[in-house]
C-alpha cells in the first residue's frame, strides 16, 4: 500500500468559513484509511497528505506511520480555503542586538528570504525566543553559502547560534564533527525522509526487511545515519546498495531510468524536485517513511554563553508548543507550500 505520513504538530489553526466539504472537522479513522486516502477524499488530491499528518502527529504517539481505526483525527481545510493569516510580528528582532542567530536561504519551506515570514523555521525561532523566560533582543543574519555556517562562522563564534540543522546519531558517532563541536536544541520541527519510487513499480515498504537487497539513491553530501541506526546496519553490513548522485535531480533521473529502486530524500525536497522535473504522478512516495529527522538550533560547545542561550531556546520552544501559535505557524507554511505546488511555482 502506497502513501501516508509526515511530521510535527496538532490542530491546524485554519479558517472556519471554508466551503469545501469534509474539512475543518474531526472524524473517526476507519479500517484502511491512510493519510493519503483521507487527503484524496477531503481535498481530491492525495499529495496534500502532510496537512492531515501534521495536524495530528501529537495524537499519534508510537503509531507515527499508521492510522489506528477508531482514532479521532482532525482534517484541516486545503490551501486556499483558509482565512488569511498575517505573519507574526518580531518585536525583539533588532539588527544591533547582542545575541545573533545565523541562517541561510534556499531551504524552503523552512528558511528562505523569499518565503512568507522567511520560512517556517525562522518563524518558529522568532516565536520561541519571544516565548522564552525573560526574553531578550536578538538578530538574525543570512548567509546563503551554507558551507560557511558551522565552520568557521559558528565554530569561531562570529555568530552565536545557527538554524535549522539536522542532528547526526551522536550516540553512535560521537566523533562526528557536528556532535563533537556543537550542542543541539530540541527539534524546532520534524520532517520525514521518504522513499520515492516509480508509480508502476511493485516496491512496497511494510517493514525493514523489504529494503534488503535494494538499490537506493541519496544525493552526495546528505546524511546516511538513518540507514545504519536502529539496528538496521544496512550500509555497514552491505545489506543495501547506496548510490550517491550529484543532486536530487540526478537521483530521480537514475530512478526513472531504472538504475535504482528508490530515491530517499525528505518529503518537501522530493515534492519540489518532482514538480520541477515534471514527474508528479510518475514518481510517488511510499506510504511508510524511512526515518524522522528533527531540525535544530545549534551552538558551539565552546561558546561562553552556550548553556544560557540554548536554555532560552528550549524553554521558549516548550512554551510555544503548548500554545496554538506553534500549530498556526506550521499550518500556515504547509498551506503555502502546497499552494505553490498547485500553482506550479
Amino acid at each position: 500500500m502506497r502513501y501516508g505520513a509526515a511530521a510535527a504538530v496538532f490542530g491546524l489553526i485554519l479558517g472556519t468559513g471554508a466551503a469545501q466539504a469534509g474539512c475543518n472537522e474531526t472524524r473517526q479513522v476507519e479500517v484502511g484509511d491512510t493519510f493519503f486516502s483521507l487527503a484524496k477524499e477531503s481535498y481530491g488530491d492525495h499529495e496534500q497528505w502532510t496537512l492531515i499528518y501534521y495536524a495530528n502527529q501529537a495524537l499519534l504517539e508510537d503509531n507515527t506511520f499508521k492510522l489506528v481505526p477508531g482514532t479521532e483525527i482532525y482534517v484541516p481545510c486545503a490551501p486556499g480555503q483558509a482565512a488569511p493569516v498575517t505573519e507574526d510580528a518580531t518585536p525583539l528582532q533588532r539588527p544591533d542586538a547582542e545575541m545573533v542567530l545565523l541562517t541561510g536561504s534556499n531551504y524552503a519551506p523552512f528558511t528562505d528570504t523569499d518565503w512568507p515570514g522567511q520560512g517556517m523555521a525562522t518563524e518558529l525561532v522568532n516565536a520561541a525566543l519571544e516565548s522564552a523566560p525573560a526574553p531578550v533582543p536578538y538578530a538574525i543574519v543570512w548567509e546563503d553559502d551554507w558551507s560557511k555556517h558551522l565552520f568557521p562562522l559558528l565554530d569561531d563564534k562570529q555568530v552565536d547560534m545557527g538554524f535549522p540543522w539536522l542532528k547526526p546519531d551522536c550516540a553512535a558517532t560521537p566523533d562526528n564533527e557536528r556532535c563533537a563541536n556543537f550542542h543541539f536544541s530540541d527539534p524546532l520541527v520534524e520532517i520525514l525522509i521518504m522513499l520515492f519510487v516509480r508509480a508502476d513499480d511493485s516496491f512496497d515498504f511494510a517493514d525493514d526487511a523489504d529494503i534488503l537487497g535494494k538499490t537506493l539513491c541519496r544525493p552526495k553530501g546528505y546524511f546516511t545515519h538513518d540507514l545504519d541506526r536502529d539496528g538496521r546496519n544496512w550500509l555497514s553490513q552491505g545489506l543495501i546498495t547506496l548510490v550517491r548522485a550529484e543532486s536530487p535531480q540526478a537521483c530521480f533521473d537514475l530512478l526513472t531510468a531504472g538504475t535504482v529502486d528508490a530515491v530517499t530524500v525528505n518529503v518537501f525536497l522530493g515534492a519540489n524536485t518532482l514538480d520541477a522535473m515534471g514527474l508528479r504522478g510518475k514518481v510517488v512516495p511510499l506510504e511508510r517513511p524511512l526515518s524522522t529527522e528533527g531540525l535544530h538550533v545549534v551552538i558551539s560547545k565552546t561558546h561562553w554563553r552556550g548553556t544560557t542561550f540554548l536554555y532560552r531556546v528550549n524553554a521558549g520552544l516548550a512554551a510555544l508548543k503548548e500554545s496554538a501559535r506553534y500549530n498556526e505557524i506550521v499550518a500556515r507554511h504547509l498551506a503555502v507550500f502546497w499552494d505553490r505546488m498547485q500553482q506550479g511555482s
